[in-house]
């Protein structure tokens, strides 16, 4: 029987980033992706052409990567690593492996979904948080879509914007949301949640509500899936996957996290009204209490 003890190895921040986006980069990017894994005290030494050359590839794959990883360049890559190098920013925990007790399982599960938060702080950016903000604080309607494990997100979200007042619907049928995503126009928002980005329906919704000159948002967590080509604003999740854990399970809470975000975000855009909204659906529940 193992121990409850769980080791935490620290890491470059920026490596999760990485990580995250390497199943969809091509071979030549996936290179520099290995050199940069592999030997970070090193990189921050090297010039694009070094590690070009170093890699096998081109300034070009170098640089493109970079910027697939949410990075202007190279040279704010580098910037960004050498001062995780100093002082790491992520964790990641033991994997659970055969044998392992029921309270070393709770301890890597809970510390596997306290990491996906610290790893979404990462690679969410501020600047498209505050957009999706603005965006749905001022629409005139909005449309949430999820499917399978997505569903149960988009109806959070559903039920966080109706206790602010917001015109809102969940859509989790693909017949559905490509009705609602034909109404939208300019004004209204359509909010896509899909882990891989690769969910045809919502991928359909958006684009077709996009095309008809509503805002499109998605949360996701691979940042060069389908749905990101179809969307105005793209908040990103970040999470390792595991064994006997999806990769989903713990971006799940992060997809949470960042809708809990945006409800408050909006809230306090209108704080007075907000207050109010949420006592009037407070006390409609009231009576169906013990």
């Amino acid at each position: 029987m193992t121990t409850s003890r769980v080791d935490a190895v620290k890491v470059p921040g920026c490596f999760v980033r990485i990580e995250g986006a390497y199943a969809t980069l091509r071979a030549a990017e996936q290179r520099v992706a290995d050199f940069i894994l592999k030997h970070p005290d090193e990189l921050i030494y090297l010039t694009v052409t070094e590690l070009a050359e170093r890699t096998n590839t081109s300034e070009s794959t170098v640089v493109r990567l970079c910027q697939k990883i949410g990075y202007k360049g190279y040279q704010e890559f580098k910037i960004v690593l050498a001062r995780d190098l100093v002082e790491p920013t992520s964790d990641i925990y033991a994997e659970v492996e055969p044998g392992d007790d029921l309270t070393t399982i709770k301890n890597k599960v809970f510390q596997a979904n306290a990491q996906a938060l610290r790893d979404t702080i990462e690679v969410l950016d501020d600047a498209d948080l505050e957009r999706a903000v603005a965006a749905l604080a001022n629409a005139r309607r909005v449309d949430i879509y999820g499917v399978g494990g997505s569903d149960p997100l988009a109806i959070d979200a559903y039920h966080k914007f109706l206790k602010l007042g917001m015109v809102a619907v969940a859509l989790s049928d693909g017949d559905m949301m490509a009705m609602s995503s034909a109404l939208l126009g300019k004004g209204d928002v359509a909010l896509g949640i899909s882990h891989t980005g690769a969910s045809r329906d919502v991928t359909d919704a958006l684009e077709r509500a996009k095309a008809n000159g509503a805002t499109t948002i998605c949360i996701t967590h691979r940042s060069t899936s389908p749905i990101t080509k179809v969307s105005d604003i793209r908040l990103y999740t970040a999470a390792k996957q595991t064994a006997f854990r999806s990769s989903a399970s713990s971006s799940r809470i992060a997809q949470l996290t960042i809708i809990d975000t945006l409800y408050v975000g909006i809230a306090l855009r209108a704080h007075d009204r907000s207050l109010e909204t949420i006592g009037k659906t407070r006390e409609a529940t009231e009576a169906k209490r013990y």
